[in-house]
């Protein structure tokens, strides 16, 4: 009897591009362009695009109330990867649609496949990207892009287990490693997973025992890196000077030693920059357990006790509130 081989996706899909909704768009504008040193490329009353390297477009910001993630972009290798992942999508059930016309030249693509993903994210596959001639007009001397992609996200779920098997089973992601962390008396898991030689393509955190989600927002964070030391320390002073807040200011993670800092964004969740974290080497590569998310560093801005409670009874509130909907994984039936 014929039988046919899996496809290995590990190393042939990276992180293509981000979709954000906002209202405040010309708060966004600012925040990526002064602030983190992005190219702006499209900038309309409804509409921005920013570009990082070659790739006409890497951030869209698109006018609207939710003040959240819309979409995620993965770019595949070529037409066997893309046929492969909607050969496993529809093994489970899950319907793929391909994008229109309109929707693939805002996102810089030729054409794209998108099927909802875990908390109803939009998850698109794409293979070709358009590239641009002109040369990039930014404050960042360059962003760390390539076969890795574009950096990573990093996603809070009350089903820690499904939401890891989606990304396994999906797309062939592969455990870097795990660190816990005691917040505010609320102990968290973190579990690290890449797609190809970036330390991790996506990070998912969970709260042990009662498994709430304490944020609003489909994705906790995404992550952009940078070329020099440099870049970093101007970015994080740029945007200091410019009035956001820092989340996290400058520090440095134990498992992947990346030195970054997280911003609050014009939409109120946070983005990392960051410079230096390590690639993975396949042949030498263990899984390793760590006590805590930083080795230094990393303090909150604002340090008061007021801050601190107001954060604290924010998340606690949006927590209990999630006890009361489902959380969406596209592999199970929802609960």
């Amino acid at each position: 009897m014929k039988t046919t081989e899996k496809l290995d996706l590990f190393g042939k899909i990276s992180m293509g591009y981000l979709v954000i909704e906002s209202k405040k768009i010309a708060a966004w504008k600012v925040f990526c362009e002064a602030g983190l040193g992005m190219h702006c490329d499209t900038d309309r009353d409804d509409f921005l695009a920013f570009a990082l390297d070659e790739h006409r477009r890497r951030l869209i910001i698109k006018r609207g109330p939710a003040e959240d993630y819309r979409a995620v972009g993965y770019q595949l290798a070529s037409k066997l990867e893309l046929e492969e992942i909607r050969r496993r999508l529809a093994a489970h059930k899950i319907e793929v649609a391909e994008g229109s016309a309109k929707e693939a030249q805002e996102r810089g693509v030729t054409a794209f496949w998108r099927f909802e993903g875990p908390k109803s994210l939009a998850i698109e596959l794409f293979i070709d990207a358009e590239h641009r001639t002109d040369p990039l007009s930014m404050h960042t001397s360059a962003f760390v892009t390539g076969n890795g992609g574009m950096g990573h996200m990093a996603i809070t779920s009350r089903r820690p287990e499904e939401m890891q098997r989606f990304w396994q089973e999906i797309f062939d992601a592969r455990l870097s490693d795990y660190i816990d962390e005691r917040i505010a008396g609320v102990d968290l898991d973190l579990a690290f997973f890449r797609l190809n030689s970036r330390h991790h393509s996506v990070a998912i955190a969970s709260t042990r025992g009662i498994q709430m989600d304490p944020i609003r927002s489909k994705v906790q964070h995404v992550n952009f890196q940078v070329a020099t030391l440099e870049d970093l320390s101007s970015a994080f002073r740029r945007l200091q000077d410019l009035g956001f807040e820092m989340a996290h200011e400058i520090g440095q993670h134990p498992n992947d030693k990346e030195l970054s800092f997280y911003v609050f964004s014009p939409s109120g969740f946070e983005m990392e920059l960051g410079w230096a974290p390590l690639e993975v080497d396949e042949a030498t590569w263990d899984v390793t357990k760590y006590h805590g998310m930083s080795t230094w560093g990393h303090k909150p801005e604002k340090r008061g006790m007021r801050h601190f409670l107001l954060t604290n009874f924010t998340n606690l509130t949006q927590g209990t509130k999630s006890l009361l909907r489902s959380e969406f994984n596209p592999l199970v039936e929802e609960k």
